[in-house]
């Protein structure tokens, strides 16, 4: 227990941090990948390209890689992003859209045809029809492979570690520096800390799914 309280500050520091790295790449990956996921499903032609090519070539690039993209190339091409911590919520939400995008247009799948032709029929727009009549019926079908991918995504915030970021992983490095007959006590906390956030973020998943289904 001394360890934890030696380094309570820096523990304390590097969860938050994990958690905003979490939660703000999660957003801006939210966002990007329905974008992506519903121009992979548009009936232009250049959009379905588009999407399909951000997809394959993100989600065949390491993560890693991305992080030096980000973070060092775009330097050189004269775009700055702010911090460390910036750059890698930005990658984190660039490299999850993939995963996103795919997991939505699997679920725009499940609903059938006749859906999107009843939206035409009324004289809805492709983006109408797919605001108003398909994603919210696709949700259902989205949330189990979402939390799948939002697991990945916190086990993923990880590797920012390695560009400057002081998250839960780093803040392992630190104390092993610091304090080297200490960081087997301090790994073992940050890996309880990495499971409190996957298992209660699976779990509030799982209730999510339940009252997707009640209400089908």
């Amino acid at each position: 227990m001394h360890v934890i309280a030696d380094h309570a500050s820096l523990l304390f520091r590097a969860f938050g941090t994990t958690l905003l790295l979490s939660i703000a790449g999660g957003a801006l990956a939210a966002v990007l990948g329905l974008t992506v996921g519903i121009a992979r499903m548009s009936p232009v032609p250049f959009f379905q390209r588009a999407g399909a090519t951000y997809v394959e070539i993100i989600r065949n690039t390491p993560l890693t890689v991305v992080f030096f993209m980000i973070v060092f190339v775009l330097p050189q091409i004269g775009v700055t992003i702010s911090s460390y911590t910036l750059a890698a919520v930005v990658t984190l939400g660039i490299y999850t859209a993939a995963f996103v995008s795919e997991a939505v247009r699997a679920g725009i799948n499940t609903v059938g045809r006749g859906q999107a032709e009843a939206s035409r029929a009324l004289g809805l727009s492709f983006t109408e029809g797919m605001r108003y009549i398909i994603v919210p019926q696709a949700l259902r079908a989205v949330v189990p492979p979402l939390a799948n991918v939002w697991i990945a995504l916190v086990k993923n915030t990880s590797v920012a570690a390695g560009f400057g970021v002081l998250e839960l992983t780093a803040s392992g490095q630190r104390i092993n520096f610091l304090d080297p007959g200490s960081v087997i006590t301090a790994l073992l906390w940050i890996a309880a800390a990495y499971l409190i956030i996957t298992l209660g973020s699976a779990a509030g998943f799982r209730v999510f799914e339940k009252r997707m289904a009640i209400t089908r």
